[in-house]
Formats: structure tokens, sequence, C-alpha cells
């Protein structure tokens, strides 16, 4: 009789493992693409309302309107300047940008209203208009 045993495994059980590795793989990267998707458009949201407030309770108070447009940091410097960047490194006054500012109701530089947008990823666009 023999009594000799094979060890190690079959092409099937190795083909097996294989496919459960690769689909663990492609369900773990899709889940991380989907996570920093929504934290990037976690990041427009809290810029968004950043510039929100300081167009609220810095600029419209100071100046009694808004800006016609934002064409750079200074317009607001109540605000951290990293906020007007978009997670793709695109500031708000730049073609491309997530971020975008339109002046409403404009006269002599000075507007009655406006709405700030953002282009996010996973959700609708998110948009904050003036409270005036």
């Amino acid at each position: 009789m023999d009594t000799e045993t094979k060890k190690g495994f079959t092409v099937l059980e190795l083909i097996v493992c294989i496919i459960f590795v690769g689909i663990f793989v492609v369900l773990f990267f899709y889940q991380k693409m989907n996570a920093d998707a929504m934290g990037r458009d976690e990041m427009r949201k809290t810029a968004l309302n950043a510039m929100f407030y300081s167009l609220e309770e810095g600029y419209y108070e100071k100046n009694g309107g808004y800006p016609e447009k934002i064409s750079n940091a200074e317009v607001l410097p109540w605000m951290d300047p990293n906020l007007f960047t978009d997670p793709y490194g695109t500031p708000l006054w730049d073609d491309g940008s997530n971020y975008s500012y339109e002046g409403k109701n404009c006269e002599d530089g000075k507007c009655k209203s406006y709405e700030l947008r953002s282009t996010m990823e996973r959700e609708e666009d998110f948009k904050k208009t003036s409270r005036n």
C-alpha cells in the first residue's frame, strides 16, 4: 500500500483563490475611490460655506453690497486663502475651477446678490445664494 500523500494546492483551488482576491481588490479600490470623491465633495462644501460667511458677515457689512467678481483672495481677506482653491488646485477665479461666483444685479462694481456654486462628484451641484 502506498502511504505517500501529495501536498499542495490543485490548479482549480489556486484559480478560485485568485478570483476571490481579485474581487476583493476591485471592491477595495472602488470603495476607496468613492470615499476619496466624497471627501473632495466635503472640502468643496466647506470652502463654499467659508466664502458665503465671508461675503455675508465681512464683505457685505463693510461695503453694503457684494463684489461683482472675486478676482483674488484679497477680495475676502477674512477667509483662509487656501479655501479659494478647489481640490484639484484651481483657484475660484481661474477657468476650469470647480467653484464659481456670479454677482447679480450689479451696478458700479457693487452687486445686490450673488450665487456661489461648486460642481460635485457624488451628488448634485452645491450652491449658496446671498441672504439679501
